[in-house]
């Protein structure tokens, strides 16, 4: 048992390579390790040089915002620049225009041949042309909260010819400028034109509810809504006077009454009235003489009042008289009193009708009034409406004006070219450092995977744990190599020209690092950052 365990572990230990077991595999297998590593490494430095360089010149526009504050000039554009940068890059990434950019530079003329229009054009859109936007945190002006917002974009373009590449960027720089200013003019000329439109439009209804207006107050002069106050008042005069009026023609036609008696109990002639008289004093006299004597005053005076009235009555027998004309004052003082008493009756009742009539005349106003007062006021508030629509319309078209005047004056949101398109020095790809180096490393994994093979493969006895592996029987010693100087020398030799060409080897790779991938100062401090 104990032979056996000794046998077994033995065997365990002979199957551990030491690194001196693969030195020496390296050295017996060298050929094998270094034909598929150079192998590799010479077919990628081949690609490295075999492929076309291809260079990259970049163009840098910036998204600057107007100089003049919105609160005091408000923009036509509302558009955000992303939208309006997705726009302008459809535009310029139509078919069209980029075939007219590659008939003008003549590109890709080795590829006419084998691809078609759309293929030559697909391939330029999708790899030759990079579009890409640099966002950053800014405030936002409607909202006031933190937003990302667009403020450049850059455009690219990779081709095999340096000046080529340079002047189609610049081209493609100058058609976002351009098409940028040809959508913000365009924008604000047809907000001035339809506002200046719809400004028209509107002037043209204002005029004709004008002329609505002004025909139905001719139709309707003395039933308006705003002369229904003076409607009401004149019909409370009106009244007023005919109450006056009325009350007036009561009193003349009570005096017309007592006049018409006063006259019917007057003699229309003096000599009758006086002759009536006399006869009165006649009799007043036989009463005073049966009561007094001849001496008393009242008999006196009634005897010198029945003398003149006989006097006057004897003088008026020899005057001719008027035909059918009286000529008792009295009579005649009455009877113009009831003439004149009966004009004013005349001329009062020809006033209340006059007053009826005009009461009739507010009455039917009045009564017209909300009828008329619906219709005006519709038309009214579908003038006001008209109005306050054009105000609006006048104030945003004098804004439009003022805004299409900042866009001429490139005062508004535009795009600067701030970096443009610059010569490239070296191309982008191929990478020739890099694909020096992954044929390097990958020659040499090649060479290892092929000497693993090998040995492998080789069912040769090297070692004693080989024997033991293959005869299951111990190995009671081994004879080491017998190393001379001579060799000693040798091997010393072949180390320091290892080492010198693991050294070379080493430089070399810097210097293709340094030169061609980036700076080792630069490479240094990124090792450096990312180390714990």
């Amino acid at each position: 048992m104990r032979g056996k365990d000794f046998l077994k572990n033995s065997m365990e230990q002979n199957k551990i390579l030491k690194p001196g077991d693969l030195i020496k595999i390296i050295k017996r297998r060298r050929l094998g390790l270094i034909v598929p590593a150079f192998t590799v490494f010479a077919l990628f430095v081949l690609i490295a040089f075999i492929l076309k360089p291809v260079y990259r010149s970049t163009s840098t526009v910036l998204i600057e915002e107007q100089e003049i504050p919105p609160q005091y000039v408000m923009s036509t554009v509302t558009s955000y620049a992303e939208e309006r940068l997705q726009a302008i890059n459809q535009r310029i990434m139509s078919t069209s225009r980029l075939l007219s950019i590659i008939n003008r530079f003549n590109l890709y003329a080795d590829k006419r041949d084998k691809l078609t229009t759309e293929e030559i054009v697909d391939k330029m859109r999708k790899k030759d042309i990079k579009f890409s936007t640099i966002t950053a945190d800014v405030i936002d002006h409607q909202t006031g909260r933190p937003a990302e917002a667009t403020i450049a974009f850059t455009v690219s373009y990779e081709g095999g010819n340096p000046q080529t590449v340079q002047q189609v960027d610049n081209e493609l720089a100058s058609l976002y400028l351009e098409e940028n200013i040809s959508i913000v003019d365009r924008k604000t000329e047809n907000v001035t034109k339809f506002l200046g439109e719809e400004l028209q439009s509107v002037q043209a209804k204002m005029d004709d509810l004008d002329k609505q207006i002004a025909a139905f107050k001719e139709k309707n002069p003395h039933a308006l809504p705003e002369l229904l106050q003076f409607n009401l008042q004149s019909l409370d005069w009106n009244e007023r006077d005919y109450d006056e009026l009325t009350n007036q023609l009561r009193s003349l036609q009570d005096r017309q009454n007592y006049l018409k008696t006063q006259l019917a109990a007057i003699a229309p002639d003096a000599v009758d009235q006086d002759k009536e008289r006399l006869k009165e004093l006649r009799v007043d006299l036989v009463n005073l003489k049966a009561r007094y004597s001849d001496e008393y005053p009242d008999v006196i005076k009634t005897k010198v009042e029945i003398a003149q009235l006989e006097k006057k009555i004897q003088s008026n027998k020899t005057k001719p008289a008027a035909a059918g004309r009286p000529d008792n004052p009295s009579y005649i003082a009455l009877s113009a009193e009831l003439a004149g008493v009966q004009a004013q009756i005349g001329s009062t009742k020809g006033q209340i009708g006059e007053l009826e009539k005009k009461g009739q005349e507010y009455r039917h106003r009045l009564q017209m009034s909300p009828k008329v007062e619906e219709g005006y006021n519709e038309l009214v508030a579908e003038r006001n409406d008209t109005q306050a629509k054009y105000d609006d319309l006048m104030k945003k078209f004098m804004e439009a004006r003022v805004s299409q005047g900042l866009e001429k004056g490139q005062m508004g949101e535009r795009f600067s070219l701030i970096d443009p398109a610059r010569l490239p020095e070296k191309p982008v790809s191929p990478n020739q450092p890099l694909i020096i180096i992954m044929g390097f490393i990958l020659g040499i994994g090649s060479g290892l995977v092929m000497v693993a093979l090998q040995e492998a493969a080789d069912s040769s006895v090297r070692r004693s744990g080989d024997l033991t592996d293959a005869f299951s029987i111990p190995v009671l010693s081994e004879i080491p190599e017998i190393v001379t100087s001579k060799d000693k020398s040798a091997r010393r030799k072949r180390l320091i020209i290892i080492i010198a060409a693991i050294v070379l080897l080493c430089a070399a790779s810097l210097a293709v690092i340094n030169f061609f991938v980036m700076d080792l100062s630069v490479l240094w401090v990124r090792v450096l950052r990312h180390l714990p």
